[in-house]
């Protein structure tokens, strides 16, 4: 079959580049140029027909320009302009890419020639759909694809590749030769690390694989090393990276610090201890053995402290979407790899069920309830968007930094923005914190917390490869848990980082991370190489709490849904800071529509039915976004394009990069694609230098638009902003009033926006119990508006139930169940 396939498919090929109407010789583009390369390929996922022209034009389709709206204009009059930085470039030297990149999981197709690769990659990012004069040319139509990994499918079909076919391309982990030479000062011998898979694919090959700084879901093009007559090419993606870390406490320019000669902390004199932690199925007492450190071994019992092991652990989440997915994250590597258990969770368990409708039930509490009432290791994942973030930080840790002064067993970590954001400086502040963690490494929190359990102190704030599964920390003093990664989340297993779920019918997932509108994050040669570009959006901080952006691969993010679907979830938000800048640092780039369009198609029927996402910037935003939200029966009819100002001066100062009739024209082109769809954004009043003429602007915008939900922000400071420092501040009490008024208008439209429903019957997805009234449910319509209505959860929750609306409030609707 697989030969068959590959047969019919070069016949193809051959046939397309020979037909008469190309009309000149045919040529490939080049699929091999870089992140920073502008050109990117054509949708590759269909829902309408084209007409070509060409057969070329069909295959190897390209543009140049930006996924954009062709009407929005550059951010100012300077001639810099957006820089796609590669994940890599943002790396400091001390922790460039192949000191961090141990291993790599790698699939690939092997084909004859050149143009078969490239004809084999284009139909890859077309999701499997044949080019329309190809399909019509082949005897069924179409090349079906039966499976969401489209690579895996191609690889069985047309690879050259005995060994690796019928296993979709798996060559496996490999390693990274660069790695060891820099861990080692010289050559472990890397040809023998992969001799596993030398007859898969030479040492040269996997070398150049690393020396491309390649990420997961990054695919390459390479010819085969061999004879000077082969012209074989492979097709290699990266399924994943592991990542093995090395706290320094001496590597000038790092960011990452661990200190394991911890002073007492002063004015108690008291040693700051932190109990034990263990992975799930380890003793506490288990034998650790490095790789790196000539046999020698480490006994956890022989730790500096005597102290207990950790059991209980409370997180206290504040700010965005991202954060709560973020902790999600943390609790799912506290429960899943460490065995610990969430100190509410337990305060629930130990109450006698039978007793809370006893009149007394704070004393039945107290009675029955063993379980400790503070925990084993406090989580404090923060924010900083708002101004005093980092005073609300200092509020909630001072009980619990008392706690260990007083000698009590206690691990402290804070992590999120304002531990990006302050770095090591708050350990100075703080000497009792055990861990600032930014949100980059996460993954390996469980592996940090093993080494805060042997007495260290730890600041992690530099900038980081993303990776699905994590990796290993190597002690600074060469020894500790850096050996057996693979155990835990191996890739041929459940490789990714365990996830608890904060709802069982709607979820999460994260799509990119960071943002590349500020380049602050950068450091070194890279950030003298960005002052030619154009920074954007002067009065943000998440560029450099956040990172550079990093986009996870189409098949990751499948897998998660996929994972969710069989769970019974029904619905699912995609997550990013900007959204729309999806897939511009992947080799080859992807686009937003692109992954929606892959989704949609990929699940299946009768699981998650409902596709939301947020966050998409008005720069970047694409009218493929729009087609794909009209157009896609899961993706729902909800759009989140915050606009922030209405007056062209204000956005200019802001550097958002758009004016208030560019904007309108993305409303108007929604209006037009999609007329039902709810239009949510985020507006900022009192912007340093906004008049009152501009601020009117700002309210003319909002009568135009009349958002169905908006988020009313007044301007805040923050620290290493452009606009912090600016002189032409408006005073609290003007942007108080401005925000009234803004509050006011945007609750009147919102309200106009739920009269629409009135009468109609609309579908609702059943999430929750009315928490105000025990007898009516409370679900979602398509376009994100609350329904409440009479109905038994138990019998509904996760159902999409149809109702017809009765009463409109500002933000809800009130209804009952039609019967047809």
């Amino acid at each position: 079959m697989a030969t068959t396939t590959a047969m019919l498919l070069t016949c193809l090929l051959l046939a397309s580049i020979l037909h008469s109407d190309i009309g000149e010789a045919w040529s490939p583009p080049n699929l091999q140029s870089t992140p920073t390369s502008r050109w990117h390929m054509s949708s590759p996922f269909h829902t309408h027909k084209r007409s070509p022209s060409t057969v070329a034009w069909l295959l190897h389709s390209t543009v140049q320009t930006e996924e954009t709206s062709e009407n929005i204009p550059p951010p100012s009059k300077s001639k810099k302009s957006w820089f796609p930085v590669h994940p890599a470039d943002a790396l400091s030297p001390e922790n460039d890419y192949h000191s961090l990149v141990q291993s790599a999981y790698l699939r690939h197709i092997l084909v004859e020639t050149e143009e078969m690769a490239d004809f084999i990659l284009d139909l890859y990012l077309r999701g499997g759909s044949l080019p329309e004069n190809i399909s019509a040319a082949s005897s069924d139509g179409a090349y079906e694809t039966q499976e969401g990994d489209v690579f895996a499918r191609l690889a069985r079909d047309v690879s050259l590749c005995s060994d690796s076919r019928e296993e979709g391309g798996k060559i496996g982990w490999v390693d990274n030769a660069s790695h060891f030479e820099r861990r080692n000062g010289s050559g472990k011998d890397t040809d023998e690390l992969n001799a596993v898979v030398s007859e898969l694919i030479s040492p040269e090959i996997v070398r150049e694989v690393f020396q491309r700084r390649v990420k997961g879901g990054d695919v390459v093009k390479l010819r085969q090393v061999g004879s000077p007559s082969s012209q074989r090419w492979h097709l290699i993606r990266v399924d994943d990276l592991h990542i093995r870390l090395q706290p320094s406490a001496d590597a000038l320019g790092s960011k990452n610090k661990i200190n394991r000669n911890r002073p007492k902390l002063k004015g108690s004199g008291a040693t700051p201890l932190s109990p034990i932690f263990k992975k799930i199925g380890e003793n506490s007492n288990a034998r650790v053995v490095d790789e790196t450190s000539d046999g020698m071994e480490d006994d956890q019992s022989k730790v500096i402290y005597s102290v207990p092991n950790a059991k209980y652990y409370k997180i206290v989440t504040a700010g965005c979407q991202m954060n709560v997915a973020d902790s999600e994250r943390i609790m799912g590597v506290l429960e899943g790899e460490l065995g610990l258990t969430s100190l509410d969770d337990a305060m629930e368990d130990s109450i006698d069920q039978s007793l809370v409708a006893a009149t007394s039930i704070e004393s039945s509490r107290k009675k029955e309830n063993k379980v400790p009432k503070t925990p084993d290791i406090l989580l404090l994942n923060t924010c900083t968007i708002r101004d005093h973030a980092e005073q609300k930080v200092y509020d909630a840790l001072g009980p619990y930094t008392a706690l260990k002064r007083a000698g009590r067993p206690l691990a402290i970590v804070v992590a999120g923005c304002v531990a990006q954001q302050e770095g090591e400086a708050l350990l100075r502040r703080f000497p009792e914190v055990d861990l600032v963690l930014g949100p980059q490494y996460i993954p390996w929190l469980g592996d940090l917390l093993i080494e805060v359990g042997k007495g260290s102190q730890l600041a992690m704030t530099e900038s980081m490869i993303w990776s699905e599964s994590g990796g290993s920390v190597l002690s600074a003093d060469g020894r500790g848990n850096g050996a057996g990664w693979n155990s835990s989340r191996d890739k041929d297993g459940d490789w990714m980082v365990p996830i608890k779920r904060g709802h069982s019918i709607r979820a999460w997932v994260n799509v990119i991370y960071g943002c590349n509108d500020q380049f602050g994050c950068l450091q070194g040669k890279i950030a003298a190489q960005m002052e030619r570009f154009e920074r954007h959006c002067t009065y943000c901080v998440v560029p450099s709490v956040r990172g550079v952006e990093q986009s996870r691969s189409m098949e990751a993010i499948l897998q998660e849904c996929l994972q969710l679907a069989a769970a019974g979830y029904k619905e699912v938000t995609l997550l990013g800071q900007n959204i729309d800048a999806y897939g511009r640092d992947m080799t080859p780039r992807r686009t937003f529509a692109d992954l929606l369009h892959y989704l949609n198609d990929n699940l299946p029927d009768n699981t998650i039915s409902r596709i939301r996402y947020v966050t998409s910037h008005p720069r970047y935003f694409s009218d493929r976004v729009i087609d794909a939200v009209a157009d896609l029966d899961k993706v729902c009819e909800c759009f989140h394009v915050p606009f922030q100002a209405g007056d062209d001066q204000v956005l200019r100062d802001m550097r958002r990069g758009y004016t208030y009739d560019s904007y309108m024209n993305i409303i108007w082109k929604i209006r037009a694609k999609a007329p039902d769809a709810s239009i949510c954004g985020d507006v900022i009043v009192g912007f340093p230098g906004e008049t009152e003429e501009a601020f009117q602007r700002t309210l003319d915008l909002m009568e135009e638009v009349k958002f169905d939900n908006l988020n009313t922000f007044a301007y805040s400071p923050r620290p290493n902003t452009e606009a912090a420092n600016w002189k032409n501040q408006v005073s609290p009490d003007v942007q108080s009033d401005r925000l009234q008024r803004v509050q006011a208008l945007a609750a009147k439209h919102a309200l106009e926006r739920s009269e629409r429903y009135v009468g109609r019957v609309v579908d609702v997805l059943v999430e929750d119990r009315n928490p105000k009234n025990r007898y009516e449910v409370m679900g979602r319509t398509r376009q994100g508006r609350q329904v409440f209505f009479e109905s038994d959860l138990d019998e509904l929750k996760g159902e999409e139930v149809m109702v017809e609306i009765v009463e409109a409030r500002t933000w809800s609707l009130v209804g009952k169940i039609h019967i047809s």
